[in-house]
Formats: C-alpha cells, sequence, structure tokens
C-alpha cells in the first residue's frame, strides 16, 4: 500500500509541476473563462433558461468560455 501512495504522490507532484511551467497568462485566461462561464450559467439559469450541467458542459463552458457556453446549449437543445 506504501509503495502505490508513493507512486500516486510522485504523479501529482509531475501533474503540478507541469502546471506551474504553463506561463500564467494562459492559466489567467482559463480561469478567467471559467468564472465568466458559471457566472453566465448563473444568469441563464435564473431567467428560466435551464442549461442541464454535465462534466462535459462545465468543461466546454470552463474552457471555452462565452463559445463554450453556445455550444453547451446547442447541444441541450437538440438532448
Amino acid at each position: 500500500m506504501d509503495i502505490i501512495s508513493f507512486l500516486i504522490g510522485i504523479g501529482v507532484l509531475i501533474v503540478v509541476l507541469k502546471i506551474m511551467l504553463l506561463p500564467a497568462k494562459i492559466i489567467i485566461k482559463f480561469v478567467l473563462n471559467s468564472i465568466l462561464g458559471g457566472i453566465i450559467l448563473m444568469i441563464c439559469a435564473s431567467f428560466g433558461l435551464i442549461i442541464t450541467v454535465y462534466w462535459w458542459t462545465v468543461l466546454l463552458v470552463g474552457l471555452l468560455g462565452i463559445p463554450g457556453f453556445v455550444i453547451s446549449l446547442i447541444i441541450t437543445m437538440f438532448i
């Protein structure tokens, strides 16, 4: 069990180091897109436009921002 924990810790360390090596501009862009997408989802929910929140909807809106919201809105209308 200790070996598995050690390997998981090494894996997490590698992921964290790779994330830290990304330029701060890209990380800030993703964070702002995620916040903006979440705000848009909340505003639409308050107006009665319900978008079912699946993992792929959150991922799309978080990564792409407003275009991701439009894509998820179109997909939700057809599902």
